[in-house]
């Protein structure tokens, strides 16, 4: 059977927050991975989040802000490094697009991401970042 076979792209449930946890520290996001807690919280209150499920295992998440119409903000997708260039990446942006179909998708791009969105035919934008205390 195929990956894309086997997929199952879902609401987020609190339990699968161990999972998504992994994939922070998997791909080395120290922030979210430290404060924890927070990160949490987070998944809990986003107005978007998904997973998908390969023959049950969390290996991908996608969470968001939207106001419904206008702007749907990818906060986080991750994919587990074993199922990169399968095809589930794409599937969890598509999902969340068809959820919210009128609302433009904004995302924050690292530069090892990038060409990963630019191939979705995403383009790049100007944008700002603060954190508090710093």
């Amino acid at each position: 059977m195929k990956i894309q076979e086997a997929l199952v792209i879902r609401p987020y449930r609190e339990a699968d927050f161990p999972a998504v946890h992994d994939l922070n520290k998997q791909e080395q996001w120290s922030n979210l991975v430290t404060k924890e807690q927070d990160t949490k919280q987070a998944w809990a209150n986003s107005s978007v989040a998904v997973v998908a499920e390969v023959d049950g295992q969390v290996v991908g998440c996608l969470r968001g802000l939207t106001d419904g119409f206008v702007s749907l903000y990818i906060c986080e997708l991750l994919v587990s490094l074993h199922y990169r260039k399968s095809g589930i990446g794409k599937k969890l942006m598509q999902a969340v697009h068809s959820m919210y179909p009128k609302a433009r998708l904004e995302l924050l791009a690292s530069s090892t991401s990038r060409s990963f969105y630019e191939a979705q035919g995403y383009r790049p934008f100007y944008g700002f970042r603060k954190t508090m205390g710093k």
